[in-house]
Formats: C-alpha cells, structure tokens, sequence
C-alpha cells in the first residue's frame, strides 16, 4: 500500500534526509520519500501492517524532527 502524507514544521533537508533513510529501516517499508521542499512523504509499505508501521514511523520522525507533524 502507498500512502501519501503532509508534514508541518519539517524545519530543514537534512532532516528529512535522516528521516527518509530511519524510515526504509522499519521492517515492513518497501520504500520512502520524505520530501523537504513540498513537506511531503510516501509511504509505501506491507499492507496487513501498515497502521502499525505508520505508528513506527511516527516515532522514528519524532525523535529525529520533535515539532515536525505527519496529518493524514
């Protein structure tokens, strides 16, 4: 499954840079594009797991950008 989501206060490209490659490390995640510019990410991921997944990423980026939110 391929999702799309906005990000907001994604404060800098190396950031995301971090994030992007944090997130192709959760077992699961067939691919990942954290895209600064348009504060942007694709997820795409296994699909019987993917709300799981998505609570992983959630924390994966909250360690690495703390003000930066995912919505839906």
């Amino acid at each position: 499954m391929k999702k799309k989501f906005k990000l907001e206060d994604l404060d800098c490209a190396h950031c995301a840079a971090k994030m992007e490659e944090a997130i192709k490390g959760i077992d699961g995640v067939n691919d990942a594009v954290v895209n600064f510019l348009a504060q942007k990410m694709t997820i795409d991921a296994v699909d019987d797991r993917f709300d799981a997944i998505m609570e992983e990423v959630k924390a994966v980026c909250a360690k690495i950008e703390p003000d930066c939110q995912i919505l839906v």
